[in-house]
Parts: C-alpha cells; structure tokens; sequence
C-alpha cells in the first residue's frame, strides 16, 4: 500500500524535463478566440502591443481580434471593479456564440471543442459574482485544460502568466473525449444553478449539446454528462418547450431503450421531469427513480430509497455479485440474466407496485481524489444529510410509506436524514412514513477502516467522510443516540446484516471494514452473513439468502400497502 502511494505521488509530480527545454525556445503565445466588433479592434491592438513592448516581451503572433480579446480578459481581472465589470459586460455582449455559428464551424473535433469551451465562457461571462466555488473549480479546470491542448495542437502553448504545469508539444496528443469531459463537468455544474440554466438555452445550448451528441457517439461517459445536464435544466418547467423544439424527446426515448442501466436511468430522469402531466415529483441531480422508468397505469402504494456508502454510486453499489467465470462453470449460461442493479430487475418485478429510487453523491477514501478541492465542508455527513433531505422532499419521498435500504456509510446518511427530519416540522413526514430500515454493514460504533487510514494520514490524507467513520468520532457517537433516542418511540423495524469474512485492500491487507459489533445498532434482528463488505449488498443471485430475505423484510413492513 506504501509503495502504490509513493508512485503515484511521484508520478503526479513528475514531467519530462525535455519538453520544458523545447518550451523555452518557443516565442509565440496562440490564443483561440471569437471576433469581436472590428470598429474597436484597432484601438485595442495598439494598446495592447504597447503593452507587450514595455514589458520586453517577444512577439505576439496572433490576429487581431484576438489581442482585442485577451485585453478585455484582463481587465475582467482587474483590482478596480469598475473596470473589472465594464470588461465583463464587453465580453458577454460582444462574444458571438448563436447556435447558426455553432453548426456551421462543427465540422472538426477542435470546433467541437471550441463551441464547448465558448458556451463554458458564455455562462461566466453572465454570472460572474456569486458563483458556487466548486463551479468556479471546474469551469477554470475547463477552460484551463481545453484552451493550452488546443495551443499545442496549433504547434505552440499559451502559457502567459503561468498555470501550473500545462501541455506542451510532446504531450499534446491528450485525448479529445478527456478534455471535452472537463468542460461538460463544468456545464453540468452550472445546470444546477436555475438562472446559468437559461443563458445556456437562451444561447443557443440546447441545439449545441445535441451537435455534440450527435458527433461523439462512440463516448457513452460524454452522452451521460450531456443528459444529465437536461435533466437538470428540465427541472425547470419554463425551459421544457425548448428542450422539445430542439429534438431531445426522440433521443431520450433510444436512449431509454439501452441495456445499460446507467445509460437509460439518465434518460428516464429527465423524461420524468418533462413530463408533467402524469409526474407531479421532480427529480434533483442525483435522484434516480429505477421503477417505474415509463408511464403506467398502476398506482404507486409504497417506496424503497437505496442510498450507497462510501465510494459506492447510485447503480453500481446494488449490482449482482459479480460472477467468477474460473469457479462457476455455469456462468456462461447465467451471464444473460446478470443483473447490473437488482432492485430495478429483481425486485421491481417482484414488487411491481413500488416506486423504487437511488441516491448518488461523490465521496473520496483521501482528499488527494477530491474532484473540487474547494468542497471539503461538503463531505460531511451533516451537510450532505442537508443537501439530499432537500432533494428527497422534491422527489416526493414521505408522501406515501417508505423503506430505506442503505450500505455502509449510507446508512449513517439514513440515520443523519431521519433525525434532522424529525426536527422540521416540514420534513416529519418522511420520519412519519418510514415503514422500514435495512442496514447492510453500516459502521454504526466506526470503522476499521478509518482507524488504518487515519494513521496513515501522512500519505493518504484521509477525506473528511473517512475521518468521521473513526471509531472515537463524537459525531458518530451523537449520531447514534440521538437516532436511538427517538427511533425506538417511533418503534421502526429494523433489518441489519454484518459482514464475516475479511475485504481484500490492495495486495497486503485483509481487512473486516466494518466488525459484527459495529454493524450492532442496538435494536431490531442483526445477521451475520458470509461475504466481505463489498458483496454484503451483492446478492449472488435471486434466490440467495441475502435478497430473499431483504425481499421479506420490504413485503411485511409494506405488507399493508403491497397486500398479497
């Protein structure tokens, strides 16, 4: 485990000397921008030579607009806040991004990748005060990332004023779909912002996603970040008729047709947003309803809320066990029925009158894989508690009886939920309604997994979440009773099962994530089972121990709502 860290900490840190040396010889700085007004350039491309033959710098190569350009960019830095705003309104008035511009000029992929980066800098442009510090994060990551591996594909860098360790010539070969990702993460967190949401339509977005899509097929990971964005964007039912006019509705219907879970529940939640004549809840970013994903004449009586743990996702977390093809020589002839999500397959089918969701939110083993440095209070399980309890009560989560079923740090999620909902007035249906709880593994009294990770702190710097996993942590402790305290009046059933067998970690360590005794809450039936932590919320298939008997636990506390 020491020896993987150790190279990967020197492999972030290293770079070939070589292509710094080349870098040096270079005298050109390329820009890659839109024209502004030309009855403005001239003023502003002598000023700015002026400015670069005071600084004894080289040559400028670059056409005109584009000096006009890098002007207005930095004055929209400037201390002086007059300046600095009247720079960014020049920007956001005068920077042609129109859809008719857009379609004409995708006809590479570094248009493609320009087109992106503009919408990017549109949005920006438009709201630049107050803005979310992880959207700041991510739309500099982008811009910083696409516009020096469109540089160096012009032969030279843009490395004015010094970024870190940009691309340079030797390494301009970085992969097209890894830095159009970079900006679509940016668009993703602006979606989540109501007022960027209608720039990005007002601008033209919508027909430019759909270009994109169109053209990067053979990317399943850039599709899902372009649907995820309308799903966000349809959250806002002003913007629904845009999103039709622009094609979207026939493609979200073949998306929802694929095979891949992941791929079609995208799809479904943002069909379900748009569709507001049969589905009163709206479906925040993260939210994913698994069943029912079409329209259907069965009313809903009950629903299962599956929250995953930590580095868990909202799909992969509640997979089948996966087969080992070596030990079964059966696997061949059971590999059709493989389930990528039980609870969509399996238990949908079983329970077809429930309306079954999954919750997704990131989270980190060490603050080094962090996707926003700037989020660390977020990894909290307060915050995020906050956060989903918002999105739940969008969805529509305590209108009608409810089972969780949680994994691992989900369940310590679950717990933080249900007594901060338990103290708002507006929130105490959910406590109300909850018919159920199902824990697998969940480090109740901490885990030996934070205990390792915290003494290694020095080389894997553990994240916020891992901390509070740590078997002294006081929020833990005050967690558990003051749920204990309360959830025994309310007298909910409780389902825990405890892993026995220890987890592999890396090549050296073998490891009981979380020991029987913390998997103990104190109340309802706790169930030893045979499987390491990963696989406790794996059933190997339909007819193991660990899904029949889930199976039984959601039909009798839903036994009143599912009937027979």
């Amino acid at each position: 485990f020491i020896t993987y860290q150790v190279w990967t900490l020197k492999k972030l840190l290293s770079f070939d000397t070589q292509v710094a040396q080349q870098e040096k010889l270079k005298s050109y700085i390329y820009l890659n921008t839109l024209s502004l007004d030309p009855s403005e350039n001239q003023g502003k491309l002598y000023k700015t030579y002026d400015f670069f033959y005071k600084e004894h710098l080289i040559v400028f190569d670059a056409e005109e607009h584009e000096c006009a350009l890098w002007l207005l960019l930095k004055r929209s830095q400037s201390d002086n806040r007059v300046v600095r705003l009247q720079a960014v309104q020049d920007l956001a008035t005068n920077i042609q991004w129109r859809a008719s511009v857009t379609n004409s000029c995708l006809c590479s992929r570094d248009a493609l990748l320009c087109s992106t980066v503009e919408c990017i800098n549109r949005s920006i442009c438009v709201h630049l005060t107050d803005l979310d510090q992880c959207v700041q994060h991510f739309t500099s990551l982008a811009l910083r990332e696409s516009s020096q591996t469109l540089a160096a594909k012009r032969g030279g860098l843009w490395c004015f004023g010094g970024n870190g360790l940009p691309y340079c010539e030797s390494l301009s070969k970085v992969p097209a779909e890894t830095v159009e990702l970079f900006c679509l993460q940016a668009l993703v967190q602006h979606s989540k912002v109501p007022t960027h949401c209608d720039q990005i339509e007002a601008n033209g977005g919508l027909q430019l996603l759909q270009r994109i899509y169109q053209l990067r097929k053979d990317s399943a990971k850039i599709q899902r970040n372009i649907i995820r964005i309308l799903g966000n964007m349809a959250l806002d039912e002003q913007l629904h008729s845009s999103i039709v006019r622009a094609g979207w509705v026939s493609v979200l219907a073949e998306v929802m047709k694929s095979p891949h879970v992941i791929q079609s529940s995208h799809a479904a939640r943002t069909l379900a947003n748009l569709d507001r004549e049969t589905v009163q809840e709206k479906y925040p970013d993260g939210v994913y309803v698994l069943h029912p994903q079409y329209r259907t004449s069965q009313p809903i009586q009950a629903d299962v809320l599956f929250v995953h743990g930590l580095l868990g996702a909202a799909f992969k977390t509640w997979r089948q066990q996966d087969i080992n093809q070596q030990i079964d020589e059966k696997a061949t002839d059971t590999e059709e029925d493989y389930s990528e999500c039980w609870p969509k397959t399996w238990l949908a089918s079983d329970c077809p009158g429930l309306r079954i969701i999954s919750v997704e939110y990131d989270t980190h083993l060490s603050d080094w894989k962090a996707k926003c440095p700037a989020e660390n209070f977020r990894k909290s399980i307060a915050y995020r508690s906050n956060e989903l309890l918002n999105k739940l009560k969008a969805a529509g989560v305590g209108d009608r009886p409810l089972v969780w079923v949680s994994h691992s740090m989900g369940g310590l999620l679950v717990k933080k939920i249900l007594v901060d909902a338990s103290q708002d007035p507006e929130m105490d249906s959910i406590v109300n309604n909850t018919q159920g709880i199902v824990f697998y593994s969940v480090p109740h009294h901490g885990s030996r997994l934070a205990e390792y990770s915290v003494n290694a702190r020095f080389l894997l710097f553990p994240s916020a979440e891992v901390k509070e996993l740590s078997k002294d942590s006081p929020a833990l402790k005050a967690l558990n009773d003051n749920f204990l305290s309360f959830a025994k009046d309310k007298n909910f059933p409780v389902l825990s099962f405890a892993e026995t067998v220890p987890t592999r970690i890396g090549r050296m360590l073998n490891l009981h994530v979380v020991p029987v005794e913390s998997a103990d809450l104190g109340i309802g039936e706790l169930i030893p089972v045979d499987v390491n932590h990963l696989n406790i919320c794996k059933p190997k298939n339909k007819d193991s121990f660990l899904y029949l008997r889930t199976l039984k636990f959601i039909q009798d506390a839903l036994a009143r709502e599912l009937g027979s």
